[in-house]
């Protein structure tokens, strides 16, 4: 991979990671339509480390309040001592759905799910799905609000991302417009339940590259794809929660249900 397919695919990362229309996919679809290699599962895994620098630097404030209520739920005992604690220990058992699974369907995952046949299919119909959602969810809820069984949820849904084109984001916002929240608090939920989901697969995979012997300049070109991805994908959560805050997500689903369409008919 060259310097320039790197930071491309980086950008490219950023600004599809947060958005519901599939980061996996576009690091999949864009390569095939300017006729590059595909960059593989490691490589999609990795720059997702950017990513998680973004989310980590806007959410700095809601993180650390967090991490404050976990450890005072500790101090008294009681991890239900808050609504903030409650959330905070909601969130591992809310990963491992897609923890559990992506190690069971490993190799699956990183060969025959990445065909774009596959991938069209999941764009088209989670766009439909997300359309539902926004649909017949209520929409009072804010995190605040969030019980232990409404986390559990949403971690269900987002294990739907591990299916190329499905879309972490694009999961984790229609679980929790089904279960109610409202729609920033749906995408900004999902940023956070994200975390130990994107950390965890990027070290992994980071590893693995390290392992087989990525090379100095294959390293130089990743780190530089995820410095891309942590500059767009900061810029695109911004752009989302601003978005989500007087608009519906039909936006998305049109586009994802007309991207699945196109990529059909290329491979017809």
């Amino acid at each position: 991979m060259t310097v320039f397919e790197a930071l491309l695919l980086g950008v490219v990362q950023g600004l599809t990671e947060f958005l519901p229309i599939s980061s996996t996919a576009h690091l999949r679809v864009v390569p095939h339509f300017l006729g590059w290699p595909d960059p593989g599962a490691a490589f999609s895994a990795v720059v997702q480390l950017g990513t998680l620098l973004a989310v980590f630097i806007y959410f700095a404030g809601d993180i650390r309040q967090l991490i404050a209520a976990a450890i005072d739920s500790l101090r008294h005992r009681d991890l239900n001592h808050s609504n903030h604690a409650r959330l905070a220990w909601s969130i591992l058992p809310g990963t491992l759905p897609i923890a559990v699974l992506g190690l069971a369907f490993q190799g699956f995952i990183e060969s025959d799910a990445r065909s774009l046949q596959l991938i069209a299919t999941a764009l088209i119909l989670l766009g439909a799905l997300l359309g539902v959602a926004e649909r017949v969810g209520p929409q009072r809820r804010t995190m605040a609000d969030l019980g232990f069984w409404h986390v559990q949820v949403i971690g269900l849904c987002q294990a739907l991302a591990l299916i190329p084109g499905c879309s972490r984001s694009g999961s984790t916002i229609m679980g929790g417009l089904f279960i109610g929240l409202e729609r920033a608090a749906a995408a900004r939920f999902s940023f956070i339940l994200g975390l130990p989901a994107i950390g965890a697969s990027g070290l992994l995979q980071l590893g693995y590259l390290i392992e087989t012997g990525i090379g100095g300049a294959g390293l130089v070109a990743v780190a530089l794809g995820v410095g891309a991805a942590a500059v767009s994908g900061y810029l695109s959560i911004g752009f989302l929660l601003r978005f989500l805050a007087t608009h519906r997500t039909d936006l998305f689903s049109a586009y994802r249900i007309v991207l699945g369409g196109v990529i059909l008919l290329t491979i017809a």
